[in-house]
C-alpha cells in the first residue's frame, strides 16, 4: 500500500486530503506541523504532501532539512502561487508544486506519476541474484536478511559478476575493471578478494555457491 505524508496546519484540508487519499488506497499520516511531521518521516512514506505558510518551522525550510535525508517525492501543495514561490520551492528540492485550490484528480494523477517514477528509479538501484540483495546507491549487501559487510573491491567485483549473470570473467578481466590499465600489482590479487567475499557469505550458510570458478577460465555468478 502507498504511504502518503501530509503536512497543513489547516485541519480541515487536512482530513480532506486524507479522505481523498485513502479513498484511492493510500495510507494517511497527517500533521499539522513541520516539527510534527518530523517525527512521523520514515523510511516506509513514499510521498509528502507540503502547505508552505506554517506556524514555527514553514514548508520551505522543513524541504531543505529533510531533502538530503530522504530521496522520496516532495510536492507542495500551497496557497502561495507567485512565480517566484513555485521557482523557490522547486529550488529546495520540491518535485511538484501545486497551488489551491486545486483538482483532485490532477492531485492524485500527479502524486500516482511521482511514485511510479520513483519505484522506477529505485528499481534500477536495487538486485536480487537468490538469496542475495544488492543496493548499487548506498553498496549495501543482504544476504538471507543478514547484512554482508563488503569492502569497496569485494563490492565492485560482486556488482561486476551481478550485473553480467552468468557471464565468465577472467581474473586478467576483473583485474583491469575493477583496479584498472595502470593499477600496480597483478590478477593474482582477485583470486584473493573472491575467497574472502566467498567466506563472508559462507559464514551465513555453508552452501553458498553463487560465486562459481570456471576452471582455467576464470569466475562467474550463476543465474
Amino acid at each position: 500500500m502507498k504511504k502518503a505524508l501530509v503536512i497543513d496546519d489547516d485541519v480541515d484540508i487536512l482530513y480532506l486530503i486524507k479522505d481523498i487519499l485513502e479513498d484511492d488506497g493510500y495510507e494517511v499520516l497527517i500533521s499539522n506541523s513541520a516539527e510534527e511531521a518530523y517525527t512521523k518521516l520514515n523510511k516506509d512514506i513514499d510521498i509528502v504532501l507540503l502547505d508552505v505558510m506554517m506556524p514555527g518551522i514553514d514548508g520551505f525550510s522543513f524541504c531543505r532539512k529533510i531533502r538530503d535525508e530522504v530521496e522520496i517525492p516532495i510536492i507542495f501543495l500551497t496557497a502561495k502561487t507567485s512565480e517566484e514561490d513555485i521557482i523557490k520551492g522547486l529550488a529546495l528540492g520540491g518535485d511538484d508544486y501545486i497551488t489551491k485550490p486545486f483538482s483532485i484528480n490532477q492531485l492524485k494523477a500527479r502524486m500516482n506519476a511521482h511514485i511510479r517514477r520513483d519505484n522506477r528509479k529505485k528499481q534500477k538501484n536495487y538486485l536480487q541474484i537468490g538469496d542475495i540483495k544488492m543496493n548499487l546507491k548506498s553498496r549495501e549487501v543482504e544476504y538471507f536478511g543478514e547484512d554482508i559487510v563488503l569492502t569497496k573491491r569485494e563490492f565492485d567485483i560482486l556488482e561486476l559478476l551481478a550485473l553480467n549473470r552468468g557471464m565468465v570473467f577472467s581474473k586478467e578481466d576483473i583485474y583491469e575493471k575493477i583496479w584498472g590499465y595502470d593499477a600496480e600489482g597483478d590478477s593474482a590479487t582477485v583470486s584473493e578478494h573472491i575467497k574472502k567475499i566467498r567466506a563472508k557469505f559462507l559464514k551465513i550458510n555453508k552452501d553458498f555457491d553463487s560465486i562459481q570458478t570456471v576452471w582455467g577460465i576464470g569466475y562467474k555468478l550463476k543465474k
